[in-house]
Order: C-alpha cells, then sequence, then structure tokens
C-alpha cells in the first residue's frame, strides 16, 4: 500500500463484492461441484441421468452443468431412497407422480376460475331476467304479456307473442 502525501496515515484498500443473481435453472456447477452440494459421489449423478431422473444442461463443449433446482432434485431423490426406503424405481414413479399431480393443479384452477366467470355471466343474466320480468305482466282473462305500465292502463296493449302472430308491440 503506499502512503498518502507527507508519509502521514495509512491508506486502506477498499473491498467490494459483487453479488450475482442467477435463476435457479440455469446450469452452473459442473458435476463435481454438483455431486459435493448433493452430498453424492460424480457417478451417482450419471446414473441418475442415464435413468431420466435429472437432466443437467451441457456447456458448448458437452461439459454437465447442474443447477441449483438440479441440486434440490439430486437431494430429493437422496431423502425418498435413504429415509423413506425407495428403490429408482419408486422414486421414478413418484416423479411422475408429482407432475401429473401438479398438471391436475393447474387444469383444476382454470377450471375454478372458468366457474366463477360461468357463475358471474348467470348472475348477471338473472339481473337482466327479473328486470324485464318487473316489466312484464301476464294478463290471466287473455294470456296476453303486456308491459306493466300498459296493465295499469285501462286500455290494454298485448305484446306479441312470438309464433301467436297477435298484435306488433308498440
Amino acid at each position: 500500500m503506499s502512503t498518502p502525501r507527507g508519509g502521514r496515515g495509512r491508506v486502506t484498500a477498499r473491498r467490494t463484492t459483487a453479488r450475482v443473481e442467477v435463476s435457479a435453472d440455469r446450469g452452473v456447477f459442473m458435476i463435481s461441484v454438483a455431486a459435493e452440494l448433493a452430498e453424492m459421489h460424480p457417478q451417482t449423478l450419471r446414473m441418475y441421468e442415464a435413468r431420466g431422473l435429472i437432466e443437467p444442461k451441457r456447456s458448448p463443449k458437452g461439459t454437465r452443468l447442474y443447477s441449483r433446482q438440479d441440486v434440490e432434485r439430486l437431494r430429493r431423490i437422496q431423502e425418498m431412497t435413504n429415509e423413506l426406503g425407495l428403490n429408482l424405481a419408486g422414486v421414478e414413479r413418484v416423479l411422475e407422480m408429482e407432475v401429473k399431480l401438479d398438471r391436475a393443479q393447474r387444469r383444476v384452477e382454470a377450471l375454478e376460475r372458468r366457474a366463477a366467470e360461468l357463475q358471474q355471466q348467470i348472475t348477471e343474466l338473472e339481473a337482466v331476467r327479473e328486470a324485464v320480468r318487473s316489466e312484464l305482466v301476464l294478463l290471466p282473462k287473455t294470456g296476453a304479456i303486456v308491459r306493466a305500465q300498459d296493465a295499469r292502463s285501462p286500455f290494454k296493449i298485448p305484446v306479441r307473442r312470438e309464433g301467436d302472430g297477435g298484435p306488433a308491440p308498440r
């Protein structure tokens, strides 16, 4: 380190750190690092890849690159085999079922949203129907449907119903 002019005092170097955010699905760990993070042997990762349990990204030169999601998946596989006693076929089945369950949950959510939309439309249509009903009255003697305001009038003007050939509405 250099000293400031006059030789007095001390110059301290400032240390800066840069923090880089990497998406969880970006392959950044080589096999040895991923294996260490997952507490497994690198050969185990190769075997899991061969069985289709994990699909690491590849560099342009073909090097396996594991993401944080891959490492978490490796840990889950290890948990299922070590703690739950599943064999790899069982692990495969559990992972397949999780994918199907996730797909089904998304479909149910979409159907629930559609049902809510349809219920809203039904509510709106019922309000329109009630508004129309309050405007129309059925005359008991003639069976004619008239506007409520016309039914109060001494001069009844029937509203033509479709197909009965009666007089046209005003």
